[in-house]
C-alpha cells in the first residue's frame, strides 16, 4: 500500500490563486497575479547626483532631468523627439562606410563592438540626423549618442556629420548639432582623426552658403570632437553641468602639477571663461534654438536682399 504522505504529494494539487493582504482584509479583491519578482527591473532609476531612487515614468516625463537638477544622458531618438516641434521630423539615413577597415585587433573584434552597439541603441553609428522645425524654424539636426562606443569619431560618424552639411546647404536651413564625445575612435586610427578635418571643411561650407551652424554641447564633449566642429560654430550652448574639455582632468593636474577648481571642463566654469555662450536646461532648448534660428536667418534674408 502506498504511503498516504507520498500518495498527496505527488497527485496533481488544484490551483489556489495568490491572495495578497489586501484579499485578506477585504474579501472578495483579486491579486494581480504577478510575484514580487516580476516588477520591472529599470522600473527604479538612481540620480548619478544624490543617489536617490527616481521613478522611471516620471524621469521620462521630466526629459530625464532628475529633481537634483542632473541631466542625464539620452538617446539620439530620443534627443530628436523632443527637440523638434511635436516631435515631427523626416529622418536621414547614415552613409555606409567600410567596417573594421584596419583590421583592428582588440580582445573583443571590431565588428563585434560595433553589431553590440547597433542592437543596444537602434542606431547605425555614433551620430543620426533629423530635419524638421525647431520652435517653427526650419533645420537639420545631428545628434551624437554616447551609449554608441562613447560618441566616438570615425569614419561613419564623419561621413554623417558632412551628409548632414550638405542637406543643410541643400535646403537652405541652419545646421544644429548635439554632441556627446569622449573623442576619436581608436579602432579606426588616422582614419578617424582625418575626421576631424573632414568635418570641419564641412562646417565650413554650410558658412560659405550664409547658413548658421549652432553647437548644443551636452555631457560629455570631450577630445578631438572639442578640438574640432564642437567649438566653430555661430552659437555654442550647454546642458547645465555639462563634462567640456580635451584632455581628462587628472592629465591636466598631473601635467601642470596643480589641483584644478572643483567646476573646471564644466559648462558653468566655461560659460564664465568665454568659452561658449549660454547654459539652457534641456526643456527650454527647443524655445532657445529657435529664437536663436529665427534671428541668425533674419539676418541671411537681409544680406541676401
Amino acid at each position: 500500500m502506498a504511503d498516504s504522505k507520498t500518495d498527496k504529494a505527488t497527485r496533481p494539487q488544484p490551483h489556489r490563486e495568490r491572495k495578497g493582504w489586501l484579499s485578506r482584509l477585504r474579501p472578495g479583491v483579486r491579486s494581480d497575479g504577478k510575484q514580487k519578482g516580476e516588477t520591472p527591473e529599470n522600473l527604479w532609476v538612481k540620480d548619478p547626483e544624490s543617489g536617490e531612487m527616481l521613478y522611471r515614468p516620471d524621469l521620462e516625463a521630466a526629459l530625464w532631468v532628475t529633481p537634483s537638477g542632473h541631466h542625464m544622458r539620452i538617446g539620439a531618438a530620443q534627443r530628436l523627439r523632443i527637440t523638434f516641434d511635436e516631435g515631427a521630423f523626416e529622418r536621414i539615413s547614415t552613409p555606409v562606410v567600410a567596417e573594421d577597415p584596419l583590421n583592428f585587433p582588440d580582445e573583443r573584434p571590431y565588428k563585434e563592438r560595433i553589431a553590440a552597439a547597433r542592437k543596444s541603441t537602434g542606431e547605425q553609428d555614433s551620430m543620426a540626423i533629423g530635419v524638421g522645425k525647431i520652435a517653427g524654424q526650419p533645420a537639420v539636426v545631428i545628434v551624437q549618442d554616447f551609449a554608441f562606443m562613447g560618441g566616438s569619431l570615425g569614419m561613419g560618424a564623419g561621413e554623417t556629420f558632412i551628409k548632414a552639411a550638405q542637406e543643410a546647404v541643400k535646403r537652405e536651413a541652419p545646421l544644429v548639432i548635439f554632441t556627446a564625445s569622449g573623442g576619436a575612435r581608436m579602432q579606426e586610427g588616422t582614419l578617424s582623426l582625418m575626421q576631424m578635418a573632414r568635418t570641419t571643411l564641412a562646417v565650413e561650407e554650410v558658412k560659405a552658403a550664409g547658413l548658421p551652424y549652432v553647437v548644443v554641447l551636452t555631457d560629455p564633449t570631450t577630445g578631438g570632437v572639442l578640438a574640432s566642429y564642437a567649438m566653430i560654430g555661430d552659437i555654442h550652448l550647454a546642458e547645465p553641468k555639462a563634462t567640456i574639455g580635451f584632455s581628462g582632468r587628472r592629465v591636466i593636474e598631473q601635467t601642470i602639477r596643480e589641483t584644478l577648481p572643483a567646476a573646471f571642463q564644466k559648462s558653468e566654469f566655461l560659460v564664465e571663461h568665454g568659452m561658449i555662450d549660454r547654459v539652457v536646461t534641456r526643456s527650454d532648448i527647443p524655445a532657445v534654438l529657435g529664437s536663436i534660428l529665427e534671428t541668425l536667418m533674419a539676418g541671411r534674408a537681409r544680406r541676401a536682399a
